[in-house]
């Protein structure tokens, strides 16, 4: 199977038309066998999806064999929820949601599990704390290091709910966690952003 490495550098969450072209080309790339071939097809469904498209992206996932590759499975399951959550249902997205955290760590992909909980954070809104929470104790245990770089989005979603919330003291604390994970396995542009987080907030609590 892939390194998620490898599908991270093919993604620009912000175009999702140039990751859909990029996937595109890697999938006509000789250099990927079938199942690699099946597990960029789920992150191309998810390209599509991102711009709306999203009965060509449920096609697509269709003609997907994840059957004999549980990972691709998994994948298509994750990204079956992301397409109905973006769609306005995100209610039904939930249960692909919680068999994605479930299959994911029954395989050991932390990885995945760790973005099914975050999914579900989003499309359980009533219990997003929780579920935040959830991936915030996976993720700080696992062995994988783009794994482990979820804590910073994680603790900075989390912060900025509470602070929604009204909650600023522990929403502070949330993004200052944030900005300790982002030093440690984050990106520049992930510390500044939680730098300034934490500036708005200590604003807000001096407010």
């Amino acid at each position: 199977m892939l390194d998620q490495k490898t599908l991270d550098r093919l993604w620009d969450f912000d175009n999702p038309e140039l990751s859909e072209q990029r996937f595109r080309e890697a999938m006509a790339d000789g250099k990927y066998d079938a199942d690699e071939r099946a597990e960029l097809a789920t992150q191309l469904g998810r390209a599509i999806g991102l711009q709306g498209r999203f009965e060509e992206a449920d096609a697509l996932l269709d003609a997907i064999d994840g059957e004999d590759e549980p990972t691709i499975g998994v994948r298509i399951v994750l990204e079956r929820g992301r397409l109905l959550n973006s769609s306005g249902h995100a209610a039904m997205a939930v249960p692909l949601f919680e068999q994605a955290a479930e299959l994911g760590d029954h395989l050991g992909e932390e990885f995945l599990a760790v973005d099914a909980l975050h999914m579900l954070a989003i499309a359980d809104a009533d219990h997003a704390e929780l579920w935040t929470r959830s991936a915030l104790e996976y993720a700080s245990t696992a062995h994988d290091p783009s794994t482990r770089r979820w804590m910073v989005a994680l603790h900075n979603n989390l912060g900025w709910s509470l602070h929604g919330a009204g909650r600023l003291t522990e929403a502070l604390v949330e993004f200052q966690l944030a900005e300790q994970w982002a030093e440690r396995v984050g990106t520049p542009a992930q510390q500044q952003y939680a730098r300034d987080a934490i500036a708005e907030c200590e604003h807000a609590l001096a407010s």
